[in-house]
């Protein structure tokens, strides 16, 4: 079937076009031009409508066992509510994985990428996922805190091996990239540390986080996996982490590197509170090192629940519990901490870390390495995407929140000065082909000939939280999936996996390993192609070399 978008402003910044015409997909691709020159057998008027490709979310956490737990401990949070803040029942299905994907859709977005796979929760994880309708899916697996990787560090094992056991677990996980959080901190933690920094040494394995993401990074790189290693820095949250930040981002030496939701490791400790912002200097890091990229993690005022693998931050931060309710779980270097937290915006730190994230994109000069995300649900739910694009291309309106702010909170950031406004193309950038770029999705995130025909339109309205919350049309592998911010028609997706080789001998080490230390199979945790009774629900993509 051919279908044409006929007369909209066709927004593809990879392709760098921005000009009103016509976008036709075939077979569920993109094509340049009608087979045999036929007509159309489906013509939509776009015209004085935006088009632009599905969204591309690089971090949004979405399924798996920290998911799971959220939910169960935090079934009031509305994550899903109906366009225009109607309630929804309190029930962890409120904010599951069908609610997800449909209203994931309803706002334009096509591709979302879960990113914290425990290796031993794998199959509950992509069990989930492959329950969430619409949206294609990928996962990172954690390492970097097993007792596995940091013995393999600690005795010095060869590159090659490292390799080997990066792309069994890939390959075991069938997940997309890997996912380093804290390194070493997580199993410091069970030594009682406290504190972890990048020069830190985990107690009796005498290995630093900065060996421990080394080999990491290099392993990922040496394997060809598209996406960089993907890294939660140490020291999130605290006042002073600029210089983690900075020291990390030094420590790739070159190599490709993804930084999670970097808003939080953007904290100077100066004024009279000790916190202000260094989006300033953090963005000159970035803008000088070619090989790093970063996504935001934006907060944004209001209830929401923090879940991150990085259990010696959460248990720090169960003080600040709202509700004072929380959960922490230590497994083999990858447990899970939940925190319920509120961010006001007459609290000074929220304040501060508000403004953060936003400077550090109104900042940037290359858009392409500086991406869009709230580390769903940390920073802010995903429902709440259309606010933060609002915020990003209208500075009346960020003057607006800006006055809801402590005097003393403005006083230590930048953002009053900071007049740029994003324009529509910035935007394609930051939430399409940025993302898809550096996740190695090159079929995804434009409007080029051969693309998947993922498409958003837009009615164009100087309202952009109004505007990006219901996208007008939506076709989803070249199937019409939404009309009206309204979904007409559920389809199914895959889940992206790289599948790197690796010599069958880390496979019998491993088998030994989790014998002798736990007592079960390596097969107990793979997960089966057959998991979503849906025989084309993985889809490989290769790795570089």
């Amino acid at each position: 079937m051919l279908i044409r978008l006929k007369g909209g402003r066709v927004l593809d910044p990879v392709h760098a076009h921005d000009a009103v015409g016509d976008v036709l997909i075939e077979n569920g691709r993109i094509v340049a031009a009608a087979s045999n020159g036929r007509d159309a057998d489906e013509t939509y008027d776009v015209s004085g409508r935006i088009v632009m490709a599905g969204g591309v979310d690089i971090h949004s956490h979405i399924g798996g066992s920290n998911v799971t737990m959220a939910r169960l401990l935090m079934p009031e949070l509305p994550a899903l509510a109906a366009k225009g803040g109607a309630p929804i029942a309190p029930t962890p299905a409120a904010w599951g994985a069908y609610a997800t994907g449909i209203r994931y859709a309803e706002m334009g977005y096509t591709t979302v990428i879960e990113p914290a796979v425990i290796p031993t929760h794998a199959i509950e994880a992509q069990t989930e996922l492959s329950r969430i309708p619409i949206i294609d899916v990928g996962g990172l697996v954690i390492l970097g805190n097993d007792d596995f990787s940091l013995n393999l560090v600690r005795d010095g094992a060869g590159p090659t091996e490292i390799e080997d056991y990066v792309a069994w677990t890939l390959q075991h996980s069938k997940c997309l990239g890997v996912k380093v959080i804290n390194a070493g901190g997580c199993a410091a933690f069970k030594f009682n540390a406290r504190s972890f920094g990048l020069d830190d040494v985990v107690p009796a394995y005498g290995v630093t986080s900065r060996a421990i993401l080394r080999a990491l990074q290099r392993a990922v790189t040496g394997l060809g996996v598209p996406h960089p290693v993907h890294v939660h820095c140490n020291n999130l949250g605290l006042a002073g982490n600029i210089e983690t930040a900075v020291a990390t981002i030094e420590a790739a030496e070159g190599l490709p590197m993804h930084f999670a939701h970097i808003q939080f490791y953007g904290y100077g400790d100066e004024g009279p509170e000790g916190l202000s912002s260094a989006a300033p200097r953090l963005v000159e890091a970035i803008d000088a090192h070619k090989n790093i990229s970063v996504d935001i993690g934006q907060v944004l005022f209001g209830q929401t629940t923090t879940l991150s693998g990085d259990i010696l931050r959460q248990f720090d931060g169960r003080r600040a519990a709202s509700p004072k309710k929380w959960e922490i779980d230590q497994g083999d270097g990858n447990g899970t901490g939940i925190v319920p937290y509120k961010y006001r915006a007459k609290n000074f730190a929220n304040a501060v870390q508000w403004a953060i994230g936003l400077e550090i994109v109104l900042l940037a000069s290359d858009l392409w390495r500086v991406l869009f995300s709230t580390d769903h649900p940390n920073g802010a739910l995903f429902a709440r995407y259309p606010e933060i694009i609002h915020l990003l291309m209208d500075r009346g309106e960020r003057e607006r929140w800006l006055e809801r702010l402590p005097e003393a909170a403005r006083q230590v950031c930048n953002l009053p000065g900071i007049a740029r406004e994003l324009t529509l193309s910035e935007i394609a950038i930051i939430t399409r082909g940025g993302p898809a770029r550096v996740l190695g999705l090159t079929d995804r995130g434009h409007l080029g000939a051969g693309a998947v025909g993922d498409v958003a339109v837009y009615n164009s309205q100087a309202d952009k939280t109004a505007m990006f919350a219901s996208a007008d049309l939506v076709f989803k592998d070249g199937e019409l999936v939404v009309r009206d911010g309204e979904v007409v028609n559920v389809t199914w997706g895959q889940a992206f996996q790289v599948a790197p080789d690796f010599d069958a001998a880390i496979e019998r080490r491993l088998d030994r390993f989790y014998d002798r230390y736990y007592g079960v199979n390596t097969a107990n945790f793979g997960v089966p192609g057959s998991i979503a009774a849906r025989p084309d629900r993985f889809a490989t993509v290769p790795c570089l070399n």
